[in-house]
Protein backbone atom coordinates (compact mmCIF):
# COMPACT_ATOMS: atom_id res chain seq x y z
CA UNK A 1 0.00 0.00 0.00
CA UNK A 2 1.26 3.43 -0.90
CA UNK A 3 1.91 5.11 2.39
CA UNK A 4 -0.06 8.81 2.70
CA UNK A 5 -1.03 10.63 5.22
CA UNK A 6 -4.70 11.58 3.59
CA UNK A 7 -7.60 9.55 4.57
CA UNK A 8 -9.58 6.97 2.44
CA UNK A 9 -12.05 4.43 2.29
CA UNK A 10 -10.87 0.92 0.50
CA UNK A 11 -13.68 -1.71 -0.51
CA UNK A 12 -11.99 -5.11 -0.15
CA UNK A 13 -13.23 -7.87 -2.56
CA UNK A 14 -13.08 -11.41 -0.24
CA UNK A 15 -13.79 -14.51 -1.45
CA UNK A 16 -16.83 -16.12 -1.55
CA UNK A 17 -15.84 -19.39 0.05
CA UNK A 18 -12.55 -20.35 -1.94
CA UNK A 19 -9.62 -18.83 -0.11
CA UNK A 20 -7.90 -19.30 -3.07
CA UNK A 21 -9.45 -16.56 -4.47
CA UNK A 22 -8.03 -14.05 -2.26
CA UNK A 23 -5.88 -11.10 -3.45
CA UNK A 24 -2.57 -9.69 -2.68
CA UNK A 25 -3.57 -6.63 -2.57
CA UNK A 26 -6.82 -7.68 -0.11
CA UNK A 27 -3.82 -9.87 2.10
CA UNK A 28 -1.80 -6.12 1.87
CA UNK A 29 -4.85 -4.23 2.98
CA UNK A 30 -5.67 -6.35 6.08
CA UNK A 31 -2.13 -6.03 7.28
CA UNK A 32 -1.91 -1.86 6.67
CA UNK A 33 -4.74 -0.28 7.02
CA UNK A 34 -5.63 1.81 10.18
CA UNK A 35 -9.35 0.88 10.63
CA UNK A 36 -10.70 -2.74 9.27
CA UNK A 37 -14.59 -2.28 9.30
CA UNK A 38 -15.88 -5.80 8.95
CA UNK A 39 -19.47 -6.72 8.97
CA UNK A 40 -18.55 -10.02 11.13
CA UNK A 41 -15.37 -9.67 13.04
CA UNK A 42 -15.05 -13.34 13.60
CA UNK A 43 -15.16 -14.24 10.36
CA UNK A 44 -12.10 -11.37 9.69
CA UNK A 45 -10.62 -13.25 12.34
CA UNK A 46 -11.10 -16.64 10.54
CA UNK A 47 -9.96 -14.92 6.93
CA UNK A 48 -7.24 -13.15 8.43
CA UNK A 49 -6.36 -16.79 9.95
CA UNK A 50 -6.14 -18.70 6.57
CA UNK A 51 -4.46 -16.00 4.88
CA UNK A 52 -1.83 -15.97 7.41
CA UNK A 53 -2.09 -12.33 8.07
CA UNK A 54 -2.11 -10.50 11.26
CA UNK A 55 -4.59 -7.45 11.20
CA UNK A 56 -2.44 -4.67 11.79
CA UNK A 57 -5.18 -1.78 13.00
CA UNK A 58 -8.30 -1.24 14.79
CA UNK A 59 -10.69 -3.91 13.69
CA UNK A 60 -14.84 -2.36 14.63
CA UNK A 61 -17.93 -4.25 13.54
CA UNK A 62 -19.74 -2.68 10.20
CA UNK A 63 -22.87 -4.53 9.64
CA UNK A 64 -26.83 -3.67 8.73
CA UNK A 65 -28.19 -2.57 12.13
CA UNK A 66 -25.43 -0.64 13.41
CA UNK A 67 -23.74 1.54 10.23
CA UNK A 68 -26.14 4.25 10.40
CA UNK A 69 -24.26 4.76 14.81
CA UNK A 70 -20.86 3.72 13.30
CA UNK A 71 -20.39 5.43 9.99
CA UNK A 72 -19.84 8.98 11.75
CA UNK A 73 -16.86 7.44 14.05
CA UNK A 74 -15.41 5.93 10.83
CA UNK A 75 -15.62 9.57 9.32
CA UNK A 76 -13.78 10.64 12.01
CA UNK A 77 -10.90 8.51 12.05
CA UNK A 78 -11.03 9.35 7.32
CA UNK A 79 -10.28 13.25 9.18
CA UNK A 80 -7.70 12.06 11.15
CA UNK A 81 -6.01 10.80 8.17
CA UNK A 82 -7.16 6.68 8.72
CA UNK A 83 -7.08 4.18 6.12
CA UNK A 84 -10.23 2.47 6.90
CA UNK A 85 -10.65 -0.84 4.46
CA UNK A 86 -14.16 -2.20 4.53
CA UNK A 87 -14.65 -6.16 4.31
CA UNK A 88 -17.85 -8.30 3.93
CA UNK A 89 -18.41 -11.42 4.90
CA UNK A 90 -17.80 -12.36 0.74
CA UNK A 91 -18.23 -10.33 -2.20
CA UNK A 92 -17.96 -6.85 -2.93
CA UNK A 93 -19.05 -4.66 -0.11
CA UNK A 94 -21.82 -1.79 -0.72
CA UNK A 95 -23.19 -4.73 -3.22
CA UNK A 96 -26.43 -5.72 -0.70
CA UNK A 97 -23.77 -5.88 2.01
CA UNK A 98 -22.90 -2.62 4.74
CA UNK A 99 -20.47 0.11 2.75
CA UNK A 100 -22.91 2.11 0.77
CA UNK A 101 -23.69 4.58 4.08
CA UNK A 102 -20.00 4.78 4.35
CA UNK A 103 -19.01 5.61 1.25
CA UNK A 104 -22.02 8.43 0.67
CA UNK A 105 -20.43 10.03 4.03
CA UNK A 106 -17.35 9.80 2.77
CA UNK A 107 -17.69 11.05 -0.49
CA UNK A 108 -19.71 13.68 0.92
CA UNK A 109 -17.43 14.88 4.05
CA UNK A 110 -14.67 14.81 0.67
CA UNK A 111 -12.73 11.80 1.19
CA UNK A 112 -11.63 9.57 -1.56
CA UNK A 113 -13.31 6.16 -1.90
CA UNK A 114 -11.11 3.26 -3.87
CA UNK A 115 -11.67 -0.76 -4.30
CA UNK A 116 -9.50 -3.58 -3.95
CA UNK A 117 -11.65 -5.87 -6.45
CA UNK A 118 -12.42 -9.19 -5.54
CA UNK A 119 -15.72 -11.31 -6.17
CA UNK A 120 -18.83 -10.98 -6.52
CA UNK A 121 -21.89 -13.10 -6.50
CA UNK A 122 -23.68 -11.25 -8.67
CA UNK A 123 -21.25 -11.30 -11.73
CA UNK A 124 -20.16 -14.96 -10.78
CA UNK A 125 -23.47 -16.40 -10.83
CA UNK A 126 -24.81 -14.16 -14.12
CA UNK A 127 -21.78 -15.59 -15.64
CA UNK A 128 -22.43 -19.46 -14.38
CA UNK A 129 -26.06 -19.11 -15.68
CA UNK A 130 -25.86 -19.87 -19.47
CA UNK A 131 -28.58 -17.00 -19.48
CA UNK A 132 -28.04 -13.85 -21.64
CA UNK A 133 -25.80 -11.46 -19.86
CA UNK A 134 -25.09 -8.43 -22.07
CA UNK A 135 -27.85 -6.56 -20.16
CA UNK A 136 -28.68 -7.72 -16.43
CA UNK A 137 -30.92 -6.24 -13.15
CA UNK A 138 -29.57 -6.58 -10.09
CA UNK A 139 -32.39 -6.76 -7.51
CA UNK A 140 -30.53 -7.74 -4.37
CA UNK A 141 -33.21 -9.61 -2.06
CA UNK A 142 -37.05 -9.40 -2.49
CA UNK A 143 -39.71 -8.37 0.17
CA UNK A 144 -40.10 -10.90 3.42
CA UNK A 145 -43.43 -11.31 2.97
CA UNK A 146 -45.62 -12.94 0.13
CA UNK A 147 -47.61 -10.65 -0.65
CA UNK A 148 -45.27 -7.43 -0.96
CA UNK A 149 -42.83 -10.20 -2.67
CA UNK A 150 -45.64 -11.09 -5.20
CA UNK A 151 -46.71 -6.94 -5.82
CA UNK A 152 -42.78 -6.38 -6.38
CA UNK A 153 -42.46 -9.21 -9.06
CA UNK A 154 -44.97 -8.24 -10.78
CA UNK A 155 -43.57 -4.38 -11.28
CA UNK A 156 -40.28 -6.89 -12.88
CA UNK A 157 -43.12 -9.38 -14.73
CA UNK A 158 -42.28 -7.55 -18.34
CA UNK A 159 -38.57 -6.71 -17.55
CA UNK A 160 -36.38 -8.20 -20.53
CA UNK A 161 -32.85 -8.01 -18.75
CA UNK A 162 -31.53 -10.75 -16.66
CA UNK A 163 -32.78 -10.88 -12.71
CA UNK A 164 -30.25 -11.55 -10.52
CA UNK A 165 -31.77 -11.58 -6.70
CA UNK A 166 -29.96 -12.73 -3.70
CA UNK A 167 -32.45 -15.18 -1.08
CA UNK A 168 -32.38 -16.61 1.87
CA UNK A 169 -32.34 -20.59 2.39
CA UNK A 170 -35.59 -20.65 4.33
CA UNK A 171 -37.33 -18.28 1.50
CA UNK A 172 -36.20 -19.78 -1.67
CA UNK A 173 -39.11 -22.25 -2.29
CA UNK A 174 -41.44 -19.37 -1.80
CA UNK A 175 -39.57 -17.20 -3.64
CA UNK A 176 -39.69 -19.38 -6.71
CA UNK A 177 -42.93 -20.35 -6.73
CA UNK A 178 -43.72 -16.78 -6.77
CA UNK A 179 -41.59 -16.56 -9.68
CA UNK A 180 -43.14 -18.78 -11.96
CA UNK A 181 -46.80 -17.76 -10.03
CA UNK A 182 -45.79 -14.53 -11.76
CA UNK A 183 -43.25 -14.63 -14.94
CA UNK A 184 -45.03 -17.81 -15.92
CA UNK A 185 -44.09 -21.55 -15.05
CA UNK A 186 -41.40 -21.72 -18.33
CA UNK A 187 -39.73 -18.70 -17.62
CA UNK A 188 -35.49 -20.15 -17.58
CA UNK A 189 -34.44 -19.63 -13.95
CA UNK A 190 -30.85 -20.75 -12.31
CA UNK A 191 -30.38 -21.53 -8.65
CA UNK A 192 -26.99 -20.96 -7.66
CA UNK A 193 -26.07 -22.45 -4.17
CA UNK A 194 -22.63 -22.29 -2.04
CA UNK A 195 -20.65 -20.06 -5.11
CA UNK A 196 -16.92 -21.58 -5.00
CA UNK A 197 -17.69 -23.50 -2.59
CA UNK A 198 -16.83 -27.26 -1.40
CA UNK A 199 -21.11 -28.15 -2.16
CA UNK A 200 -21.30 -25.53 -4.75
CA UNK A 201 -24.56 -26.25 -6.38
CA UNK A 202 -25.85 -24.74 -9.99
CA UNK A 203 -29.38 -25.81 -11.13
CA UNK A 204 -30.96 -24.57 -14.23
CA UNK A 205 -34.09 -25.31 -15.11
CA UNK A 206 -37.93 -23.50 -15.85
CA UNK A 207 -39.04 -21.77 -12.36
CA UNK A 208 -41.79 -24.00 -11.48
CA UNK A 209 -39.17 -26.94 -11.44
CA UNK A 210 -36.67 -25.20 -9.49
CA UNK A 211 -39.78 -24.37 -6.98
CA UNK A 212 -40.65 -27.83 -6.90
CA UNK A 213 -36.78 -28.41 -6.29
CA UNK A 214 -36.47 -26.40 -3.52
CA UNK A 215 -39.58 -27.27 -1.81
CA UNK A 216 -38.61 -31.05 -1.98
CA UNK A 217 -34.91 -30.37 -1.16
CA UNK A 218 -34.93 -27.66 1.28
CA UNK A 219 -31.55 -26.15 -0.12
CA UNK A 220 -29.13 -24.92 2.68
CA UNK A 221 -26.30 -22.40 2.54
CA UNK A 222 -25.74 -18.73 0.23
CA UNK A 223 -28.25 -18.59 -3.07
CA UNK A 224 -27.94 -16.33 -5.92
CA UNK A 225 -31.13 -16.66 -8.17
CA UNK A 226 -30.68 -15.82 -11.73
CA UNK A 227 -34.11 -15.32 -13.69
CA UNK A 228 -34.28 -15.24 -17.49
CA UNK A 229 -35.93 -11.79 -18.82
CA UNK A 230 -39.26 -11.50 -20.22
CA UNK A 231 -39.57 -12.85 -24.17
CA UNK A 232 -40.11 -9.68 -26.38
CA UNK A 233 -43.73 -9.37 -27.41
CA UNK A 234 -44.07 -9.65 -31.08
CA UNK A 235 -45.16 -6.27 -32.19
CA UNK A 236 -49.21 -6.61 -32.87
CA UNK A 237 -50.53 -7.01 -36.49
CA UNK A 238 -52.45 -3.41 -37.51
CA UNK A 239 -55.42 -3.55 -39.47
CA UNK A 240 -55.39 -4.04 -43.62
CA UNK A 241 -55.79 -0.18 -44.20
CA UNK A 242 -53.19 0.72 -42.04
CA UNK A 243 -50.83 -1.16 -43.36
CA UNK A 244 -51.25 0.08 -46.83
CA UNK A 245 -51.25 3.52 -45.47
CA UNK A 246 -48.26 2.43 -44.02
CA UNK A 247 -46.81 1.40 -47.60
CA UNK A 248 -47.81 4.44 -49.08
CA UNK A 249 -46.27 6.86 -46.40
CA UNK A 250 -43.10 5.31 -47.42
CA UNK A 251 -43.61 5.60 -50.76
CA UNK A 252 -44.37 9.08 -50.44
CA UNK A 253 -41.17 9.24 -48.72
CA UNK A 254 -39.33 8.19 -51.70
CA UNK A 255 -38.81 4.79 -50.64
CA UNK A 256 -39.32 2.39 -53.65
CA UNK A 257 -42.70 0.03 -53.41
CA UNK A 258 -40.74 -2.93 -53.04
CA UNK A 259 -38.58 -1.49 -49.94
CA UNK A 260 -42.07 0.00 -48.45
CA UNK A 261 -43.59 -3.17 -48.61
CA UNK A 262 -40.58 -5.19 -47.26
CA UNK A 263 -40.44 -2.34 -44.33
CA UNK A 264 -43.45 -2.63 -43.41
CA UNK A 265 -43.54 -6.41 -43.40
CA UNK A 266 -39.97 -6.15 -40.72
CA UNK A 267 -41.55 -3.38 -38.46
CA UNK A 268 -44.95 -5.77 -38.10
CA UNK A 269 -43.26 -9.20 -38.36
CA UNK A 270 -45.56 -10.07 -40.89
CA UNK A 271 -44.67 -12.01 -43.85
CA UNK A 272 -43.93 -9.87 -47.06
CA UNK A 273 -46.37 -11.64 -49.68
CA UNK A 274 -48.87 -10.78 -47.02
CA UNK A 275 -48.25 -7.35 -47.48
CA UNK A 276 -47.39 -7.35 -50.79
CA UNK A 277 -50.96 -8.84 -51.21
CA UNK A 278 -53.07 -6.26 -49.62
CA UNK A 279 -51.23 -3.36 -51.85
CA UNK A 280 -51.42 -5.02 -54.95
CA UNK A 281 -55.24 -6.84 -53.96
Amino acid sequence: MVPTNEGRVVLVGAPLGNIGDASARLREILANADVVAAEDTRRLARLARDLGVTVGGRVVSYFEGNDERRTPELVEALAGGAVVAVVTDGGMPSVSDPGYRLVRAALDAGFPVTAAPGPSAVTTALALSGLPSDRFVFEGFLPRTGSNRRSRLRELAAEPRTLVFFEAPHRIAGMLADVAATFGDERLAVVCRELTKTYEEIRRDTAAELAAWAQREEPRGEITVVVGGAPARPAERPPDDDLRAAVAAREAAGSSRRDAIQAVADEFGIKKREVYALVHG
